[in-house]
């Protein structure tokens, strides 16, 4: 038979025990709550605003989402135009010969500016281009490699009419849901072809480079000419005919200007990374006033250690090198010259007759 005091003296030690560790928990309930910043015993749910925020998606500013929240982390391996400075000189002398170049073309008044230039992922890129529009694959011949021209449908349709006569002073007449004609894409090419020769000549002081057009294409799909995540450079151009205009954009990946990339990083034309051409100089003219120890090698004669050890005061070193013989002088263990030796003005001296000097040409071969 159980003792009933015994059993009730257990249940109070179980309660009791129950009672302090549900304590415990509560204290570390609320000492997490406090690091959190949240108030205890509350339920705490994001607001949208807040979720916005921690993604990057950030309605009032439109740049907000490149440099916070996840988007950060996501384009954390773009490289940003900005370290690129000689782009933006490459930019500024293209809009320039483009004012200058469209104006022949169209014989119309023409301005050009540069909205902006940023930095894109090509994918992103080709899921953002306004339809209907042309995009226009170039390569870059001596780089080997390919970017992108797109020029939207107001563009588009003004050039046409200014090409083909309209009149000033209207606006240019846009039909949507048809295809472009060939009269369309034949003047498109044209003006595309004035602009890579701008491209290339912008690009000349720099590095000599040809952009060569390939093709013309209305749907992105077919304009893919790197992968979809790879980063790209994109410069947004703005064309205005008066009351006539457009815009037109170019996008070079970051793989096409890898070959001019040290050229990009200068901050201005000519400028010349860890070189100092001064010092450099100043550093040949004291080269050639340097006192170097030359050393008159007579005879080398091979000989076993047991000969060596048996020498001693009196010994003979016999010599093969005659009087007339040639003499090999030397800087440390560097061969310089071999000549005759003989006296000159009372001193020994030696006259050379051979270098040893090995040329740049003969280490390599």
């Amino acid at each position: 038979m159980s003792d009933p005091t015994a059993n009730e003296d257990q249940d109070a030690m179980a309660d009791e025990w129950a009672a302090m560790m549900e304590g415990d928990d509560e204290d570390d309930d609320l000492d997490m709550s406090a690091a959190m910043g949240v108030e205890p015993g509350s339920n705490r749910v994001l607001d949208q605003t807040e979720i916005d925020s921690l993604l990057g998606f950030d309605g009032d500013d439109d740049g907000a989402h490149d440099t916070t929240g996840v988007m950060a982390l996501v384009n954390s391996a773009m490289v940003s135009y900005e370290r690129l400075p000689m782009l933006e000189v490459v930019f500024d002398r293209l809009v320039r010969m483009m004012s200058t170049s469209l104006r022949n073309f169209t014989s119309d008044n023409v301005e050009v500016s540069l909205d902006q230039i940023t930095s894109i992922r090509f994918g992103d890129y080709l899921n953002s281009i306004p339809l209907p529009a042309m995009l226009s694959v170039f390569k870059a011949e001596e780089w080997d490699n390919f970017g992108l021209m797109v020029v939207d449908s107001a563009m588009i349709y003004s050039i046409v009419d200014v090409l083909l006569g309209g009149r000033r002073g209207t606006a240019a007449m846009r039909i949507e849901g048809r295809p472009y004609t060939t009269i369309e894409r034949n003047l498109v090419e044209r003006m595309v072809h004035v602009v890579l020769s701008d491209l290339s000549a912008a690009f000349d002081p720099l590095s000599p480079v040809t952009f060569r057009f390939e093709r013309l294409e209305t749907n992105p799909r077919f304009a893919t000419i790197v992968r979809h995540g790879n980063a790209a450079m994109l410069a947004k151009l703005r064309i205005d005919m008066e009351d006539r205009g457009g815009r037109l954009e170019l996008l070079i990946p970051y793989a096409t200007l890898e070959p001019v990339r040290e050229l990009l990083l200068q901050m201005f034309m000519g400028e010349k990374f860890g070189r100092d051409s001064i010092w450099e100089n100043h550093l040949a003219n004291e080269l050639w006033q340097t006192d170097v120890q030359l050393s008159a090698v007579l005879d080398e004669v091979t000989c076993s250690l047991a000969d060596v050890l048996n020498w001693k005061v009196g010994s003979h070193l016999p010599l093969t090198t005659g009087p007339g013989g040639m003499v090999e002088l030397r800087c440390g263990d560097s061969p310089m010259f071999r000549g005759r030796m003989g006296r000159r003005k009372g001193n020994i001296a030696v006259r050379v007759e051979q270098e040893l000097i090995e040329q740049p040409d003969e280490v390599e071969g």
